[in-house]
C-alpha cells in the first residue's frame, strides 16, 4: 500500500536527520510519497509564519506526519511551534515509550515504561499575561473532558499492549482543585478497566522513585507540564533524548517526532544522530499498519549498534549521520 505522509523538515539538524530517516524508510521497503513542508524558524524566514496554513492543511489531509526537531526560543521570540501544532490539530496525547536500548550504556537495564501525557492544556498551554510590571500570571487549565479522554487512551493502550498498570502522576495534595480534577477523572475511567491496575504518585515522589528504580513502573499518565518534565527524565534513564521516540496523537491524526532540540551548533556538519527520529518513524510505521517494515528496521538498528563499528559520535563512534543511516538501511534490505 502506498502512503502519502507529510514531512516536516525541522530546524538546525532537522533536514539532516530527516533525510537520513527517509533513506532508511524507503530502502526498507516503504512505498511512500512525501509531502514536504517547513515549520518553525526556517518557515518564518522563508514564509513569514512559523506554522503556515498549507502545512496544517497537508497534515489534516494526509492524517500522518513525520517531524524533525524545531527551534523554540527561550524567554523571547515566537511561541512554541510544537505547542501550536498540538493545539491546531487537537493532538491530545503525547506518547513516549521509554526502554533500554541494547548496546547503549546507561545507568539502568531492563527499563520498559510508557509515558502518556495530556497534550493540550495545563500550564504548558502558555496562557499567561503581565498583570502589572514585574508580576506575571500563568493560568493552569485542567478540564474533565481532556483528562478523561487522555485517561481512556492510557488504559486502552495498556490493554492493547499487554500492560498491567497505569500510574497517575499529580500534585493533588497541593493543587486540590486542578490536579484533584485530573486524578478524579483518571479514577473514574479506571473503574471501567478492572483488568488494569490503577494507582497514583505525587509528582515529586514519582521522580524520586524513577531515579531509584524505574523498572517498578509500567504506564505513567500525567498532565501536560509534569508529562513534559518526567518524559525527559525517563529518557535520561536509558541514554537521553537521542534514543527515544515520540508521537502526538489525536482522534484521527498522528504526528511522529524527534523530541530533542535542533542543535544549531552542529547543524550542517552531518554528525547528528538520527536514531530518535528513526524510532519515532518506527512508531509511525506500526500506526499505519506497516509492522513488518518496522520490525525489519528495529532489527537492523539493533545489529548495527551491537556490532559497534558504525556509530555517531554521541554514541561513542565517529560515523556521519548519513553513514549511520546507510548501515541501518543495508541491514534492513538484507533482512
Amino acid at each position: 500500500m502506498k502512503h502519502t505522509i507529510t514531512l516536516i523538515l525541522g530546524d538546525g539538524i532537522g533536514p539532516e536527520v530527516t533525510a537520513a530517516v527517509v533513506t532508511v524508510l524507503e530502502r526498507s521497503g516503504l512505498d511512500v510519497e512525501w509531502d514536504a513542508h517547513l515549520a518553525g524558524a526556517a518557515s518564518l524566514e522563508r514564509h513569514g509564519d512559523t506554522l503556515p496554513v498549507p502545512l496544517l492543511d497537508s497534515i489534516k489531509r494526509n492524517k500522518i506526519a513525520l517531524k524533525g526537531p524545531l527551534t523554540t526560543p527561550v524567554g523571547s521570540g515566537f511561541t512554541s511551534v510544537n505547542v501550536g501544532l498540538r493545539k491546531a490539530l487537537d493532538l491530545f496525547v503525547n506518547l513516549r515509550p521509554v526502554s533500554s536500548v541494547p548496546s547503549i550504556t546507561s545507568r539502568y537495564e531492563g527499563v520498559d515504561l510508557v509515558i502518556v501525557r495530556e497534550n493540550t492544556e495545563d500550564l504548558y498551554a502558555g496562557l499567561e499575561h503581565e498583570v502589572v510590571p514585574g508580576v506575571v500570571e500563568s493560568l493552569k487549565i485542567i478540564t474533565s473532558v481532556a483528562s478523561t479522554r487522555v485517561a481512556r487512551f492510557a488504559f486502552d493502550y495498556a490493554r492493547e499492549h499487554g500492560r498491567a498498570r497505569v500510574t497517575a502522576v499529580h500534585k493533588a495534595n497541593i493543587m486540590k482543585l486542578s490536579d484533584g480534577l485530573f486524578l478524579e477523572s483518571v479514577r473514574n475511567v479506571a473503574a471501567k478497566y478492572p483488568d488494569i491496575t490503577c494507582d497514583d504518585r505525587i509528582v515529586d515522589a514519582a521522580c524520586m522513585h524513577l531515579v531509584m528504580d524505574p523498572t517498578q513502573f509500567d504506564v505513567l499518565l500525567l498532565p501536560n507540564l509534569y508529562g513534559d518534565i518526567v518524559s525527559d527524565l525517563c529518557a535520561g534513564l536509558v541514554g537521553g533524548l537521542g534514543v527515544v521516540p515520540a508521537a502526538n496523537l489525536g482522534t484521527d491524526i498522528g504526528v511522529f517526532e524527534a523530541v530533542h532540540g535542533s542543535a544549531p551548533d552542529i547543524a550542517g556538519q552531518n554528525v547528528a544522530n538520527p536514531m530518535a527520529l528513526l524510532l519515532s518513524a518506527v512508531l509511525m510505521l506500526r500506526h499505519i499498519g506497516e509492522g513488518t517494515i518496522a520490525d525489519r528496521i528495529v532489527s537492523a538498528l539493533g545489529q548495527v549498534l551491537s556490532e559497534g563499528r558504525v556509530r555517531t559520535r554521541d554514541l561513542g563512534g565517529s560515523a556521519t549521520t548519513s553513514a549511520f543511516a546507510d548501515a541501518i538501511a543495508r541491514k534492513a534490505v538484507a533482512a
